[in-house]
């Protein structure tokens, strides 16, 4: 995937915005979602990566930022062919997705 495409893709997959992302971050729900390495999960420790790069600009984003665009819209695509049946509003599948950015229900 070149640049271009992950920033497309990135685009695509994160349909939160910073301050949403930010302020789902503080919430219970977000802090006990995922898989926990050490106190904070992994996918909550991306979010806090995803916020710094949506407020970046373009030009701004590094290599290091792209490999992380690039990780993000692999695990939104992974997570959501993983979809639950029934009502997902209150499940740990969406508070996973949205700590990578992405709300299912958007």
């Amino acid at each position: 995937m070149d640049d271009e495409e992950t920033r497309r893709e990135f685009g695509t997959s994160v349909n939160m915005t910073a301050k949403q992302l930010e302020d789902w971050l503080g919430s219970d729900e977000s802090k006990a979602a995922g898989q926990h390495k050490d106190s904070e999960s992994i996918g909550h420790k991306s979010g806090r990566r995803i916020v710094e790069i949506l407020r970046k600009k373009k030009d701004d984003l590094s290599e290091d930022d792209l490999a992380h665009m690039r990780k993000v819209v692999g695990y939104v695509h992974r997570h959501l062919a993983q979809r639950p049946s029934g009502d997902v509003e209150d499940t740990t599948w969406r508070h996973s997705l949205m700590n990578w950015g992405h709300d299912p229900l958007k």
